[in-house]
């Protein structure tokens, strides 16, 4: 695997590595991670055949979310691994099997240049994106470890559309979890408590392919974990990331105060 993508064929010499670690150096025992921060496109991929109208919409990254995931790590004085490269490239909160790794349909807008990927591109995009993104959040959790000594937690930033096939979204934040409920109910419990609609397991599920990243870095180490959902209306600009960034931090302080959190549970 390679570990900057930088040899993989894909970027060429100016364009940007494919993630971005902030704050290494934060004490918090607490990663965060940003799986669908950018629409990056590499050139060597011409856009995947899309018009800029398509690639500013959510089908090609998170809006908002790296914003908020910036804002947080400040917040939280936490590291933070943030992906730099579209989903439509190769979605690395998805398992490699699963139809949407690289989709040649999102929302009803056809992907050109995923309609043929042959083994060699794909593999050329996993070694180029998928595997040093993944390694750097492996990495970064050894890191954590080794310096506060504690099981980190994990925590994966992510936002959500208003309206999902013609359906109103009525909750501002979605909480995702599958088997590990230590930080996903206390943190349901509280951001109710300030009055605000959360989903649990909504708009998503965390149990049925929709965390690949808290699920292969968090339920599989045994690291207490959270996939958060933000409604894209209210981070789509940088007030908005900043404020939301501002009520989940000060929400998170009091729930990553739990010292339970930071042992590997009893399997």
């Amino acid at each position: 695997m390679q570990r900057d993508g930088s040899q993989a064929g894909l970027l060429a010499q100016d364009e940007p590595a494919p993630f971005e670690i902030l704050r290494e150096d934060g004490t918090a025992p607490v990663v965060l991670v940003c799986d669908h921060a950018t629409r990056f496109i590499p050139r060597a991929l011409s856009s995947l055949g899309l018009d800029e109208t398509d690639l500013a919409r959510h089908i090609a990254w998170d809006i908002g979310a790296a914003d908020v995931t910036r804002h947080l790590s400040g917040i939280l004085n936490a590291p933070a691994v943030i992906s730099h490269f579209s989903r439509l490239v190769v979605d690395p909160n998805r398992k490699l099997d699963h139809g949407s790794s690289i989709p040649d349909i999102s929302d009803g807008v056809t992907i050109p240049g995923n309609r043929a990927v042959s083994a060699t591109d794909r593999q050329a995009r996993l070694e180029t994106f998928f595997y040093p993104y993944q390694n750097a959040i492996a990495r970064t959790l050894d890191e954590r470890a080794e310096a506060t000594g504690v099981e980190p937690v994990l925590i994966s930033l992510h936002s959500f559309t208003p309206v999902m096939e013609g359906v109103e979204r009525p909750w501002k934040i979605g909480v995702l979890w599958n088997e590990d409920g230590r930080l996903a109910q206390p943190l349901i419990d509280r951001l109710r408590a300030s009055w605000i609609m959360v989903g649990d397991n909504e708009p998503y599920s965390g149990r049925i392919g929709f965390g690949y990243t808290t699920e292969a870095h968090g339920d599989a180490r045994g690291l207490a974990n959270v996939l958060i959902e933000v409604r894209q209306d209210l981070i789509d600009t940088h007030h908005g990331a900043r404020e939301w960034a501002a009520t989940l931090g000060q929400v998170l302080r009091e729930t990553l105060k739990n010292p339970e959190l930071y042992k590997k549970p009893h399997l």
